[in-house]
């Protein structure tokens, strides 16, 4: 998953998260959009890389529970910083679609940790 500084790829990969998620992941859009988030990804060009490590769901209880272990890197020109960010969530079967291929809607989605492990010099 890749962030660009470019404000109607933002709000398209949004929106179509959004799609897939009950209102806990719009809470953290919103909390993200008034502390100014987006707009310092546009105003610094700065670009994030979210690679996924690992996710672990568990399938003996309902609904899902999963926990999603991820490497952040934000890209600055002056430097990338490394972050590590883990989160949870309940996964609900739903109807497979266009915008939902996999089936799945997220609730309770919350960030456990998201911390930096380096920050490297460009």
């Amino acid at each position: 998953f890749t962030l660009s500084p470019e404000k109607s790829a933002i709000e398209h990969n949004v929106k179509r998260a959004l799609l897939l998620a009950d209102k806990s992941v719009y809470n953290y859009y919103s909390d993200f959009a008034e502390k100014g988030y987006y707009n310092r990804i546009i105003a610094g060009n700065i670009n994030q890389v979210l690679k996924v490590d690992s996710v672990v769901c568990d399938f003996n209880g309902y609904p899902y529970r999963a926990v999603t272990y991820a490497t952040q890197k934000i890209i600055r020109q002056s430097n990338v910083t490394e972050r590590s960010l883990v989160t949870t969530c309940r996964l609900l079967n739903s109807s497979r679609s266009d915008d939902n291929p996999n089936g799945f809607t997220i609730e309770g989605f919350t960030i456990i940790e998201n911390k930096d492990l380096q920050t490297i010099k460009r």
